[in-house]
């Protein structure tokens, strides 16, 4: 297994508080998939508006977390080592169930295909094992 803390995920990736959404890659193959967690608190910043009294992690949090995850693998190649992955856009994204204050994301994201700097990502972010968001990911890199 290929661990990565969240200072050697802050080495790959240029992404700092509060929109580090990556707190530890588990196993990751270089090019090819990742597996990342987000431990989500209480005390993160968008819960203050997001809603208040009914605290949700906002859907677009977990689809950046899921590419941040993707962009470990990506930004890994040494080829890649100092570049960005960016966004390029999101196919059939389902969400499922809300996430929330106490649980703990599984972030899996695999490459399924790329040419040149750009390429597609299957996504899927879980807690206890039950899917929360599925996406198709595109991603460039800069």
């Amino acid at each position: 297994m290929s661990e990565l803390s969240a200072a050697e995920i802050a080495e790959i990736l240029p992404h700092r508080y509060p929109f580090a959404l990556v707190d530890r890659i588990l196993d990751y193959q270089p090019g090819e998939w990742a597996l990342g967690r987000k431990c989500v608190s209480m005390d993160e910043p968008f819960f203050r508006g997001h809603f208040p009294g009914q605290p949700i992690m906002p859907g677009v949090l977990l689809l950046e977390a899921l590419a941040q995850t993707g962009a470990v693998a990506v930004l890994s190649l040494p080829e890649n080592r100092g570049k960005l992955a960016l966004f390029g856009g999101v196919k059939n994204a389902h969400f499922k169930r809300q996430v929330v204050p106490g649980d703990v994301v599984e972030l899996r994201t695999e490459l399924i295909r790329q040419k040149g700097p750009i390429g597609v990502a299957k996504a899927v972010a879980s807690v206890d094992g039950k899917p929360v968001v599925t996406a198709e990911l595109t991603f460039a890199i800069k």
